[in-house]
């Protein structure tokens, strides 16, 4: 075994989460905007 297999790999899972965050909240919004505005459209 090599020295370096003791450290573990970084941390990640906080900017896991604000990547997913980044991407994510906008799409809701977006899917949210779409059912409104589409409801709106087919119902009057």
């Amino acid at each position: 075994m090599s020295p370096d297999s003791s450290q573990s790999p970084p941390d990640r899972r906080g900017l896991t989460v604000l990547a997913w965050a980044w991407v994510g909240l906008p799409l809701a919004y977006g899917l949210y905007e779409l059912v409104r505005k589409a409801t709106q459209l087919f119902t009057g």
